[in-house]
């Protein structure tokens, strides 16, 4: 089974835009579990402008499945993850200013930083997945840093996916196969949604969990979080 962890970011965008807890991000979480996820996504900003600090340490304390959170590794950030210690800590390379997370990782030119912190974290007992493009050198050197997992950067294939999605996936299949082959765990996110999730989960060996936000939040708007959520479901099984 591929579990759906959902990402609460926006839910914490729209409460920050008036102030005060409207809507509940905390509730929202829970919420989102009750109605068939398997567990909750947060990236929190440098400048805040969603997630804060402080929803994560709050998350980490209700957030009864897997409690998944993404971010830079910089040295805060790595010192809340050794306090919060979540299930698992996905290392994306966004510098502070970036809008939203469009890249993977050089896990070749960032070889020793990776690491170090891979090591600190995991020495908490934290799973580790790093954020990477469909690349083999990029796999590999994931699982020279010792990553327990990659998440593809899915973007480029919900880019393509209308015209031709086969084109869209190939590159994809292969570095999974390869990512099978060195022992390293597939999860994968950005932009995936209702038309071409199933796809995705379909053609991917052993892909472990997807974590999605932005389009599922958006559909919740026409069809309601619970319903979403159970159609999201629907494209996984």
């Amino acid at each position: 089974m591929t579990k759906l962890s959902v990402n609460v970011n926006k839910i914490a965008l729209l409460r920050n835009s008036r102030g005060g807890n409207l809507p509940n991000v905390e509730q929202v979480a829970l919420d989102c579990e009750r109605f068939g996820a398997d567990g909750i996504t947060v990236h929190p900003r440098p400048d805040q402008r969603h997630i804060t600090n402080e929803d994560v340490f709050n998350l980490k304390n209700i957030v009864k499945g897997e409690f998944n959170v993404e971010g830079y590794p910089s040295d805060s950030f790595i010192q809340m993850m050794q306090e919060v210690k979540p299930d698992q800590c996905t290392l994306v390379p966004d510098p502070p200013d970036a809008l939203t997370s469009s890249d993977g990782w050089d896990t070749i030119k960032y070889h020793d930083l990776l690491v170090q912190v891979i090591s600190e974290l995991k020495s908490r007992g934290i799973r580790v997945s790093l954020f990477v493009n469909p690349v083999e050198r990029f796999v590999e050197g994931a699982a020279r840093v010792e990553a327990d997992r990659i998440e593809f950067y899915t973007g480029p294939y919900a880019y393509d996916y209308n015209d031709n999605r086969e084109k869209a996936i190939k590159e994809y299949v292969s570095t999974a196969i390869y990512c099978n082959k060195l022992g390293l765990g597939i999860n994968a996110g950005h932009d995936l949604n209702l038309d071409n999730l199933k796809f995705f989960k379909h053609q991917i060996p052993d892909l472990l969990e997807v974590s999605i936000g932005h389009a599922l939040v958006a559909d919740s708007l026409y069809l309601g979080l619970e319903n979403t959520i159970q159609l999201y479901q629907r494209q996984l099984k």
